[in-house]
């Protein structure tokens, strides 16, 4: 959705009359389960054809039980570590077509006051799904107080927005609706709005019981959200031969024993050796990946896990030297020790997503290193982890190159076709 402000509404979705009678697409046939891989496009590129999507396209495609079968999801190389931090509801499983409908109104402009603002437009694929301003910008070119934060990876996290303030994607996708910076409407007009498009009346019909209230619209997008993730990075491609090279370093000084003794070892480190062979990481990266990993860079006391963060608030000095600083987590929790915390950003495709920080204060990555090497900014409330690094200019250099090894492809998604 559009960059969070400082206060979006936080107003509970009003209970919403019956849809009007709409004509009614086939029968669907029984849906079963489908296992899939997140990345695949087919999951996201949308109702084949070209051009607005017409009712019977539309009709079509809701008659199809595949686009009906609850989605039982791997996820790509690198953050398939995380299998167990998967985050979907037991009330909003994963279909096709739900993702079919959260891509259109994840991209569509009508669910804004005016209709010139949609969630992409702070958080867009060909930004990154972020947006390279500092602040976020809204209706009426109005600007938030924060940086846009990335809506990718969003399956491996729970509360959403830098202050944690929204308990679910689907609660955090329809905040900006009502946000009067942001999107400027009201969730009973955003309602409204969709109800009266006959493409969206279809679908709701078919996907939710309840047909169009404000709580499906924030299913829907949450399910399209969840379902961009980042591909395989050079660095998911190195790190598990590098792996290999670690716990079977002696077995690997003779490749030519080693095949003749173990070919099944033998098999499996020259597929890795090849996969990171046509995914190269640079000499560069891979110096800074140790800096990352180790105490050297202290990096992993916050950026762990397979989507490289701990998913929790710390305070790194950002904005502290205001007069009036943004206290983020605390304005959620009234707790001193959350006095200007935010919520740690994944650093994979971080290189895409600039600028950095709660409040896009840094340009580029190199001026994040530069922030951390010098122990951020002193304040009370300084996170424990925040201490000045002995790092020289080429150990900086090295830093920035791993997170640019971080950078995996996105899945292709449509961005025009909505409903007439």
């Amino acid at each position: 959705m559009p960059a969070e402000t400082v206060a979006p509404s936080e107003e509970k979705a009003p209970e919403e009359p019956a849809p009007p009678e709409t004509k009614a697409a086939p029968p669907v046939a029984t849906a079963t389960t489908e296992r899939v891989l997140l990345g695949s496009p087919d999951l996201t590129s949308g109702i084949p054809g070209e051009g607005s999507l017409t009712t019977e396209q539309i009709q079509a495609w809701l008659a199809d039980a595949k686009n009906h079968a609850t989605l039982e999801v791997d996820l790509p190389l690198g953050l398939s570590v995380g299998v167990g931090q998967i985050v979907i509801p037991a009330d909003n499983p994963m279909t096709r077509a739900k993702i079919e409908l959260g891509r259109q109104l994840y991209f569509d402009k009508r669910l804004s006051a005016d209709s010139t603002v949609s969630c992409a437009d702070c958080h867009h694929p060909d930004e990154g799904y972020a947006r390279h301003t500092q602040f976020g910008v809204g209706i009426g070119g109005q600007e938030g107080g924060r940086n846009s934060p990335v809506s990718y990876n969003r399956i491996l996290s729970g509360p959403q927005f830098w202050d944690g303030r929204a308990g679910s994607l689907e609660e955090q996708a329809v905040g900006p609706i009502a946000n009067p910076i942001e999107m400027g409407n009201t969730h009973e007009a955003a309602v409204d709005t969709v109800k009266k498009i006959e493409g969206y009346r279809l679908q709701f019909a078919k996907i939710f019981d309840e047909g169009v209230t404000i709580g499906n619209i924030g299913k829907a997008i949450a399910t399209f959200e969840r379902a961009i993730v980042t591909g395989p990075s050079p660095f998911d491609y190195y790190e598990p031969l590098r792996a290999m090279q670690v716990a079977f370093k002696d077995d690997l000084e003779d490749l030519d024993a080693l095949k003749e003794d173990d070919p099944d070892l033998y098999e499996d480190y020259m597929a890795k050796a090849k996969a990171s062979e046509e995914h190269p990481i640079s000499e560069s990266a891979k110096r800074g990946r140790e800096i990352f990993f180790t105490a050297k860079g202290s990096c992993t006391a916050c950026h762990v896990g397979a989507n490289l963060s701990d998913e929790k608030y710390h305070n790194l000095g950002v904005g502290m030297d205001k007069e009036e600083p943004d206290l983020g987590r605390f304005t959620v929790t009234n707790d001193d020790k959350n006095r200007g915390a935010f919520k740690t950003p994944t650093v994979r495709n971080v290189a895409l997503t600039a600028p950095y920080m709660h409040d896009g204060s840094q340009k580029t990555l190199e001026e994040v290193v530069e922030w951390y090497a010098k122990g951020g900014h002193p304040n009370p409330h300084l996170s424990k982890d925040i201490k000045k690094l002995e790092l020289s200019d080429q150990d900086k250099k090295d830093l920035v190159e791993f997170m640019k090894a971080c950078t995996g492809e996105f899945p292709k998604v449509e961005q025009g076709r909505l409903p007439e």
